[in-house]
């Protein structure tokens, strides 16, 4: 009979993985023998490497036992710890929506991807990023949530009071209900799923609540789910007693919008840049008139790596020959009061190119606006942080992608004045 002691060892299943690989090598070098592939003392060597390796991976094997407890206690206490998880609430468009069930942030991809191709997931974690722009853009590693810089109340108050021409009102922090939308489309019932997105989603909510907007989140629409939701923010009563919005969109794209979750080809599911812009346009969302109304999309516009600004020709010209003048007439669309006024775009990408997503740390579009908004908004308006985060794309790398500030309409600077 085998002694107590025999019996462990021979359960023990490091034991068991040095039997097995002890046996299967030894099959290998009688092979190896026979055919005459080595000699003797060319497979003594390699057993002896092979018998330092063993030994060696068995003394690993305890040292990771020994500190498994260890390790479980700081695991739990980051993933179960409120206070260093960021909230992610869905608030309802009205008393009677259903409130949007978050997903976790448990990131799937295991190397970057183009928005448009998917590739294979593997899961890992993610908190809401704020990337420094000297880190590189495809290696940057995870980093600590990086804190809002928050206004001096004395700059705040002698800016608003120099430049009070130059700039939009900034409504008394007390009296002021701002409201933000986040659409995040996640998952796709065609097109593969946007896994790591949930990333962006929690920087980009928790960046916006904590410069004083209230932040609703929709995920996984179609483009006339978004096109209805949209609608229903718009006529949102709090816009009247706000000074500004901002609206965010993250989803799969093409270069005439933003896709839907049924897109395909054949059959397109598409919301266009032009319903967002005719929804809160002057005529349509009076509430938000003169009130700076921001749009940042997270998106692909296309399949290409880099391709130049080109005109579309085919295209009618918005112009007209006026027999009794006898000259073209170009029409402006405008009137005592502009149709669109006071808006800003800022897209990922230029038209007909890639946005790219990392899997640990979301896409690289997104991590840069939270941490050039978090780094410079307590002293820069908003189009000189947009150029900022531009300029860390100047300089390609191998994922290269240059977002783009486009229709601009905005007549004055737009100061956050984070804190006030």
């Amino acid at each position: 009979m085998h002694s107590f002691t025999e019996k462990r060892q021979k359960e023990d299943p490091i034991n068991m993985v040095k039997s097995i690989a002890k046996n299967m090598i030894d099959g290998i070098f009688d092979d190896l023998m026979e055919k005459n592939v080595l000699n003797r003392d060319e497979l003594q060597k390699i057993g002896e490497g092979v018998s330092i390796i063993v030994n060696k991976t068995e003394s690993l094997l305890d040292e990771l036992t020994e500190k498994t407890q260890t390790t479980g206690k700081i695991l739990m206490d980051h993933l179960f710890n409120e206070k260093k998880l960021l909230s992610l609430k869905s608030h309802s468009e009205n008393e009677n929506d259903e409130s949007e069930n978050s997903e976790s942030s448990s990131l799937t991809e295991s190397e970057e991807e183009s928005e448009e191709n998917g590739d294979k997931e593997k899961s890992g974690s993610g908190q809401a990023l704020a990337l420094p722009p000297t880190a590189s853009q495809e290696t940057q590693s995870f980093q600590p949530i990086h804190k809002l810089k928050l206004c001096p109340p004395d700059h705040f108050h002698r800016l608003k009071t120099k430049r009070a021409d130059e700039i939009y009102p900034v409504m008394e922090k007390e009296d002021r209900t701002r409201l933000a939308l986040i659409i995040h489309n996640k998952e796709f019932d065609y097109l593969c799923n946007r896994y790591g997105s949930e990333v962006d989603l929690l920087g980009m909510q928790d960046l916006l609540e904590n410069l004083g907007y209230s932040v609703v989140v929709k995920v996984n629409l179609t483009a006339s789910e978004m096109e209805a939701v949209l609608r229903q923010f718009a006529a949102r009563p709090e816009h009247q007693t706000s000074d500004s919005t901002v609206l965010v969109f993250m989803s799969h794209g093409v270069l005439e919008g933003i896709c839907g979750t049924k897109h395909t080809e054949q059959e397109p599911d598409i919301l266009r840049d032009d319903t967002v812009f005719q929804i809160f346009n002057n005529r349509n969302c009076q509430s938000l008139r003169d009130k700076p109304k921001v749009i940042i999309m997270q998106a692909c516009r296309g399949r290409g790596d880099g391709v130049v600004w080109v005109t579309d020709m085919e295209k009618a010209s918005a112009c007209r020959y006026d027999p009794t003048s006898q000259c073209y007439i170009w029409s402006d669309a405008v009137t005592k009061t502009h149709v669109e006024k006071d808006f800003i775009a800022f897209k990922s990408s230029t038209p007909h190119n890639t946005s790219w997503r990392m899997g640990t740390n979301g896409s690289l579009f997104i991590s840069q606006i939270i941490y050039h908004f978090k780094e410079y908004s307590w002293c820069h308006h908003l189009e000189e942080i947009f150029r900022k985060v531009q300029r860390s794309f100047e300089t390609p790398h191998v994922l290269a992608q240059m977002p783009t500030i486009e229709r601009v309409s905005m007549t004055r600077y737009f100061y956050l004045f984070p804190g006030n």
